[in-house]
């Protein structure tokens, strides 16, 4: 045997046996069965090894689908500093403790179809941890089989996306008025058939690329893009499985009639006209929504020029030796919108800028982050001419290397508008 049992192991196998045949029988055995677990365990850690850029958990739940659901037989490390719960408060449990008001029922009804299929099932929804945060949780499910080829687990590779959907909305939540812009980022999608082929398209996307109606029928769909991006779209549309690309969005660089290239986001979905199915595209202009960034940028800074200045401020706390929490850093803001000098906050904390009725609120905020939640709070700031500035802050922790440890907190206050004492 390569595995030495545990000599208390073995004393038991003793006791169980009454000749040394059987003794010697269950010791190979045992071995056996230890190897075989060390082996799991091994490949298991190279597995997330292999993921760890990828995804933020690893959860495996057992193959039963019905009410109260799959029970949980392993998480690892990932799935606890996402979503709060230890391993010991998730085994045996459902993943529907993680469900909640804003969850997406329809997301759910589709996974369990796909499940019930045996298919493996690519999404995301709104789920929450153990402190009742919010966060929206990506999942990459898949079965898991034995040597009969039969489902007996499934495994599901989870990330939290939530910071790469809100940075989304940064585009389409200002009312600006970029005309040319707008009517640039008008939907822009292609119908194809099973074998790349371009069925039609709408004008958009001619006019993006330059080509009219006659050549796009003329070509097929990875002949319009570089090279790098080739055969990732023939792996699609040459060998098509409209489950494979379900709830996925593709980046791909185009080129353009002239010679130049624009950068799309594809997602695909498709449909079944006179028993032929038709893969839809709908493309988001990336390179569109960079220009709508820089020139957002562009606008701010020329906003703060003429105002003089920006409109929030930023502050980090530090908790000391003793316990108690303190300020350190103060940005130059600070003084630009209230007109106080910073010592104020440095010397003696946020007591001596914040409006009394808000100090205790702005306090568990501070608190909450320090225990690695972060939240925040509508309050006002004193001015140095006797009235109050309206803020919206946030308090948002900074973990150490060990990624459970705060070491500070950022505070971001950003104004609403000046108000009279």
């Amino acid at each position: 045997m390569d595995q030495k049992l545990d000599p208390e192991v073995i004393e038991q196998i003793k006791k169980c046996c009454k000749d040394e045949a059987s003794f010697s029988k269950l010791e190979e055995l045992f071995g056996e069965l230890f190897q075989r677990y060390q082996n799991t365990k091994k490949q298991l850690s190279l597995v997330e090894q292999a993921i760890k850029h990828d995804y933020d958990s690893i959860l495996i739940t057992d193959l039963d689908l019905e009410k109260p659901g799959p029970k949980i037989v392993y998480v690892n490390e990932g799935f606890t500093r996402m979503t709060g719960y230890t391993k010991e408060e998730v085994l045996g449990k459902t993943p529907r403790i993680l469900q909640g008001e804003k969850t997406d029922r329809h997301v759910l009804d589709r996974l369990k179809e796909r499940l019930i299929e045996g298919q493996a099932f690519f999404g995301h929804t709104v789920n929450y941890r153990k402190d009742g945060s919010e966060f929206i949780n990506q999942w990459d499910i898949h079965p898991l089989t034995n040597s009969k080829g039969e489902i007996t687990h499934w495994v599901s590779y989870q990330r939290d996306i939530t910071d790469r959907k809100e940075s989304s909305k940064l585009i389409f939540d200002a009312n600006l008025d970029f005309d040319n812009l707008v009517e640039e980022s008008k939907k822009t999608f292609i119908d194809l058939d099973v074998q790349g082929n371009i069925i039609s398209s709408n004008n958009s996307f001619k006019s993006l690329l330059g080509y009219d109606a006659d050549e796009l029928k003329t070509v097929k769909i990875w002949d319009l893009v570089v090279d790098e991006d080739q055969d990732e779209m023939k792996s699609l549309f040459g060998d098509f499985d409209a489950k494979q690309i379900e709830d996925k969005e593709y980046p791909w660089e185009f080129i353009q009639k002239d010679g130049e290239t624009v950068k799309l986001e594809g997602t695909i979905n498709y449909f079944v006209s006179n028993d032929e199915t038709v893969i839809r595209v709908h493309f988001d202009n990336i390179s569109l929504r960079n220009r709508i960034i820089e020139t957002l940028k562009k606008k701010k800074s020329s906003l703060e020029n003429i105002v003089g200045k920006k409109d929030e401020f930023i502050l980090r706390f530090v908790a000391g030796s003793d316990g108690k929490t303190g300020c350190k850093f103060v940005s130059e803001n600070f003084t630009n919108i209230t007109g106080l000098n910073p010592e104020l906050i440095l010397d003696d904390g946020i007591e001596n800028v914040i409006h009394a009725d808000d100090l205790e609120e702005a306090e568990k905020a501070l608190e909450k982050a320090f225990n690695g939640t972060s939240s925040s709070i509508s309050c006002k700031y004193k001015t140095s001419d006797d009235n109050y500035v309206s803020v919206i802050q946030s308090f948002k922790p900074d973990f150490g290397k060990d990624k459970e440890t705060v070491e500070s907190v950022k505070s971001v206050a950003m104004i609403e508008l000046e108000v009279e004492k």
